[in-house]
């Protein structure tokens, strides 16, 4: 009796002992949890710290490299594919070109007129290319490079829907040039040679207004 007196005596102790006991290793576990993350967390600074490093470096060489090649817009290293003459290259870099002409950024667009006709072949983007170049360098005054740009394409590229505009343009940089009579013999051989050409109607305007 004072047996089983003694264990119901004892039972609330035991009890609380053991709930003593889970709360500290309750405790010990959330100490080890905050540990580990100290741990983790001061990894992930010392990588975080790592990764800015290695940007920087990368940043710094690609700064050098930009400063070695200052003649190279950025917009033509994404394709530098030099002695690749693949359409879809061609097709990238002409229509990128076009949009910086669009939006009036001329020697953006002219460097890569000018990689284009430098570096490919194609029967319809590199005469364009060239016909381009003409026109921006007649935008900006430089009426000597634009002739020899317009030149260069009715020369090799005769058979080209813009020859008949270039000999047309040519006509025109002469005109501007004070050679009037150039350029009516210009005119002329525009009208005689690309009768059915809209440059031959801009031509025969041109020469009803000087007589």
């Amino acid at each position: 009796m004072r047996f089983l007196l003694a264990v119901f005596l004892s039972a609330p102790l035991l009890v609380q002992a053991q709930e003593t006991e889970a709360s500290d290793i309750l405790f010990l576990k959330i100490q080890e949890l905050e540990e580990e993350i100290a741990i983790l967390r001061g990894e992930l600074e010392s990588q975080s710290y790592l990764i800015e490093k290695f940007l920087d470096e990368d940043l710094s060489k690609e700064d050098q490299s930009v400063g070695v090649e200052d003649e190279i817009i950025s917009e033509e290293n994404s394709f530098r594919f030099k002695g690749i003459n693949d359409s879809e290259s061609i097709d990238v870099v002409y229509d990128q070109a076009i949009s910086e002409l669009n939006k009036k950024n001329f020697q953006v667009a002219k460097k890569s007129f000018l990689y284009l006709v430098n570096n490919f072949s194609d029967a319809e983007k590199i005469p364009l290319s060239i016909f381009w170049l003409g026109e921006i360098s007649l935008l900006e005054s430089n009426l000597e490079e634009s002739e020899e740009f317009f030149q260069k394409l009715a020369v090799q590229y005769p058979d080209h829907w813009r020859a008949p505009l270039a000999h047309k343009k040519i006509g025109d940089i002469l005109m501007m040039s004070g050679e009037a009579a150039a350029a009516k013999i210009k005119y002329q051989y525009v009208v005689q040679n690309f009768p059915n050409n809209s440059a031959s109607s801009l031509a025969l305007q041109l020469l009803e207004n000087m007589e």
